[in-house]
């Protein structure tokens, strides 16, 4: 089975499996299609946490292929230009591009499969062209004048014949394509052996003529950012080669029979396991499934959740076991009340005062001044779909100089061994800084999510990983693998994971039912991306919600904003459960896509 947010993705996925390779091997494949089929989402400029099981070690583990911030990165560099925030769009926001090695280390150490092999379809799909999906064309659109007026070389590559794609034309990437063509090639020269081959890649990636090129565009080139101003990078080809993809011990919660497991801290996954952990306290299965007091219950408790996510993690020392104690949650459940909180409230495992960054008013977000917009949502002002309110659904949301914030790509296989993959890539899309023109693909600005001021769990440090919102997730059930499952999502992506996982725990659903479910999340919490604004006791939901629930859960203080039908939510899920293989894709926006056999 393969479920992935773009069909072409899902079917090459299944291509390698039904000619013999492994849920690894099919993975990579499948990731390195989305670069090229949801570009606008993620590409080879990015990053990639995986979580697997390996059912040869019998155990779950995580891949880390988040890159890090260069060397010169630091709070005093960025002062010195002016910047109280790291941009975000440009050069100044890039760290090692990490989502190539991530996918090397996947398919090097758990895959079968040729570098050639796996990098087949992308490079086909990158020669040839992909659909262009409705949304593909508004984000390049909407970047048409900063491509043409400021971005050259992103012009050369997205704006073929110097006009916006049209929805449903074909649109190629020759360049990206002869980058992987000389990937395999000097693999091949340099090893007749799989494993030496992807070694060899890798060094042409970290040491050789993809860092050169990374680290030349770096270095000599400046461009207009979303600061408003002129800059350069300070990424540098010493960067690329200090730094490795690595295999991590996941975090994990016992849930009622269910351990779910997530990354570390440095990113955000482990707020689902804290949202769990107060949910522990509640029995959800004596309320309504979706009515006005289990909606009540989860978001408050995902208020909780994420308000120690702003105070406690990054890639720093973070207390997860007194976060995940019984005794902590205890406590914190009592704050849980029958009206809607309209306060940021961390707490103080094992005593620690929370350290809580001092957040940007929405009001610096002024035209010509956006140090940092963020990931997955097009602005307001620019809808990608016909979804009333794009900017609270969490729809991808993309403004004229590039900024963006709010959707990623996902992917999720198991395959005939019983060997399971849940991939979220995403970061380096094409909007999000200028092509470099030899390679065909741009930098990531995940930096952007690091704080410039000292002291926070998440502030800027050279060497260290960005606190991200990439999360994929990962069940066992009595011990035993059942399902892996993520969507994209920015902020929302454990709320509507914990959603789904709780339709199917609580609600009684079935995978695809539980993806169909009405979807709510709240945006209570500080954003993750410039300005890193709040909205307090804002609660949004799908207009399938019943209206009586909605109604009820204004009048204990929650601030509904209802979205349209099917507008929230971009999860897929694969799982082995009762002898079988399962799957399913999200239907909103008809692009994600479940296949197996």
């Amino acid at each position: 089975m393969v479920a992935s947010t773009h069909w072409l993705a899902s079917a090459a996925g299944m291509g390698v499996l039904e000619r013999g390779g492994n849920a690894f091997d099919a993975a990579v494949t499948a990731g390195f299609v989305l670069q090229v089929a949801e570009p606008h989402l993620n590409g080879p400029g990015g990053e990639v946490p995986i979580l697997l099981w390996s059912e040869a070690e019998q155990r779950v583990s995580a891949v880390c292929g988040q890159g890090v911030a260069p060397a010169a990165a630091t709070v005093e560099r960025f002062a010195a230009l002016g910047l109280d925030v790291v941009p975000g769009t440009g050069l100044l926001a890039a760290t090692v591009p990490g989502a190539f090695g991530g996918w090397m280390l996947l398919l090097e150490r758990w895959g079968t499969w040729s570098l050639a092999d796996v990098l087949a379809p992308a490079i086909h799909y990158a020669e040839h062209g992909v659909p262009v999906l409705d949304r593909i064309a508004a984000t390049i659109g909407t970047v048409e004048e900063l491509f043409t007026q400021e971005w050259p070389t992103s012009a050369a590559t997205w704006l073929p014949g110097g006009r916006v794609p049209t929805p449903g034309s074909r649109l190629a990437n020759p360049v990206l394509a002869a980058t992987y063509r000389r990937l395999i090639a000097e693999s091949e020269a340099a090893s007749s052996s799989r494993e030496g081959q992807l070694a060899a890649a890798r060094r042409a990636w970290y040491e050789g003529f993809v860092a050169e090129a990374v680290a030349a565009f770096s270095a000599g080139t400046a461009w207009r950012d979303s600061s408003g101003e002129v800059h350069g990078g300070l990424l540098t080809g010493d960067d690329l080669a200090r730094w490795s993809a690595t295999v991590e011990e996941p975090a994990g919660f016992d849930y009622r029979g269910h351990t779910v497991y997530k990354t570390g801290p440095w990113g955000q996954g482990p707020v689902f396991l804290q949202q769990l952990a107060l949910l522990a306290g509640y029995d959800l299965d004596a309320m309504e499934f979706l009515g006005a007091d289990y909606v009540h219950t989860v978001t408050e408790a995902a208020k909780l959740a994420f308000a120690d996510r702003e105070a406690w993690y990054g890639d720093a020392d973070v207390p997860m076991s007194d976060l995940l104690g019984p005794a902590y949650n205890e406590e914190r459940r009592r704050l849980i009340g029958p009206e809607a909180s309209l306060e940021l409230r961390p707490g103080s495992p094992g005593g620690r005062g929370p350290r809580l960054p001092a957040y940007l008013a929405p009001a610096a977000a002024t035209p010509g001044n956006r140090p940092g917009l963020g990931e997955p949502t097009i602005a307001r002002h620019t809808p990608l779909t016909g979804t009333r309110n794009q900017t609270g659904a969490g729809e991808q949301v993309v403004t004229p100089d590039g900024a963006v914030r709010g959707d990623t790509c996902h992917v999720d296989v198991v395959d005939r061994f019983g060997n399971m993959v849940s991939a979220t890539p995403s970061g380096g899309w094409l909007q999000s800084s200028p092509t470099i023109p030899e390679l065909g693909f741009c930098l990531g600005t995940r930096a952007q999510m690091f704080w410039l001021q000292e002291g926070l769990p998440a502030s800027l440090r050279p060497g260290t990983r960005p606190r991200t919102t990439l999360s994929p997730s990962f069940a066992t059930r009595d011990g035993r693998p059942w399902l892996a499952f993520g969507t994209p999502g920015g902020d929302q992506q454990d709320q509507w994971s914990v959603n789904f996982f709780l339709a199917v725990v609580h609600g009684g659903l079935n995978l695809q039912e539980a993806i169909d479910a009405p979807m709510f999340h709240s945006a209570h919490f500080p954003s993750s991306f410039f300005p890193r604004g709040s909205r307090p006791g804002v609660l949004h939901v799908e207009e399938r919600l019943d209206p009586g629930v909605v109604a009820e859960l204004r009048r204990r203080g929650h601030e509904v904003e209802v979205e349209g039908p099917w507008s929230l939510g971009r999860l897929s899920a694969v799982a082995r459960d009762g002898g079988f293989l399962k799957a399913a894709a999200n239907p909103r926006g008809a692009q994600g896509y479940a296949v197996g056999r």
